[in-house]
């Protein structure tokens, strides 16, 4: 395992998951005038940090991949013409060079555009979202060939966009929670209850396209191997990570979601924000290790499964 890489991946994954859900939240989640708000400012602050640092993970992905090809022992052996011929001759080179300019797009939007709100909210989930669906071409179903490269792209992208929401919304969940006042606990009592149909579709879709793209690349078969360097050990501490969210989702969802509704009505919401922020922390936390497990998964074979 290239713990480079793999650390590179996941810090991607990360990133650009946040960067595309995090301005999705504030569409369909808040309204036009907390938009324009201090609250929606800050998650522009945010997203324009994350597609700096975006930026900054995509240069270091390319020396990684650069290094790989190359069989330099050295990052300072790199030559300039490596990185043209990478850029200029593989589908690798093109993704990363739409995701450059994708994030590139998103840091001006996030800086220039804070006028329209609304605008600048669509557009950066618009651009983030184009910069998220990059990383398809660096996992398992860029190696097909014929209608099933496209169709697993096509299944990549949209669990890559799922994803995205999911931990986008998270994360904005969190800030939500942080400073705990009544009016940010009427709009985190309000957010959180929303998020159900939008949550829904997000499981929903995560689940199709992860058992397509696992018929896709194993076939209709059972992990035989299922050590932790293994891809089927890999793959099972991710269902289980995943099944973790789905009961810390409800959790939030049937029983903290409707206490802090309660006790935003009673004024004492302190202990129900509380106690909120810490399973959407748990849930964080669990989103974030699928998130390192799947940067280890695309660079591990599953032969032999």
């Amino acid at each position: 395992m290239d713990w480079v890489t793999v650390a590179v991946r996941f810090a991607l994954y990360f990133d650009l998951t946040t960067l595309f859900g995090l301005p999705l939240f504030g569409l369909y989640a808040l309204r036009r005038e907390e938009l324009s708000s201090r609250i929606g400012a800050r998650h522009v602050t945010v997203t324009a940090v994350i597609a700096a640092i975006g930026i900054v993970l995509s240069l270091a992905n390319m020396a990684v991949m650069a290094k790989g090809m190359t069989g330099a022992s050295e990052y300072s052996e790199l030559q300039s013409h490596v990185v043209e011929m990478i850029v200029m001759g593989t589908d690798f080179g093109a993704a990363w060079t739409v995701r450059l300019v994708a994030l590139l797009l998103c840091l001006l939007l996030a800086l220039f555009a804070r006028r329209w709100p609304s605008f600048q909210f669509g557009a950066l989930a618009a651009t983030a979202g184009i910069a998220l669906s990059t990383l398809a071409w660096a996992g398992h179903g860029a190696m097909d060939d014929g209608g099933q490269r496209y169709l697993h792209l096509a299944s990549d992208i949209t669990h890559l966009m799922a994803a995205g929401a999911w931990v986008g919304a998270l994360v904005a969940f969190v800030m939500l929670s942080r400073p705990s006042s009544p009016a940010t606990a009427a709009l985190l009592s309000r957010t959180s209850n929303g998020f159900a149909q939008v949550g829904t579709i997000v499981v929903a879709t995560l689940t199709v396209t992860g058992v397509m793209n696992y018929w896709m690349i194993v076939g209709p078969t059972l992990p035989d191997d299922l050590s932790l360097t293994s891809y089927g050990g890999l793959l099972i501490v991710k269902l289980a990570l995943f099944g973790t969210m789905l009961a810390l989702a409800a959790a939030n969802r049937f029983r903290l979601a409707p206490q802090l509704e309660q006790a935003v009505k009673t004024g004492d919401h302190d202990g129900a924000v509380r106690t909120l922020r810490r399973s959407l922390m748990f849930e964080t936390s669990a989103a974030t290790l699928i998130l390192a497990l799947v940067a280890s998964l695309g660079i591990l074979s599953p032969t032999g499964m």
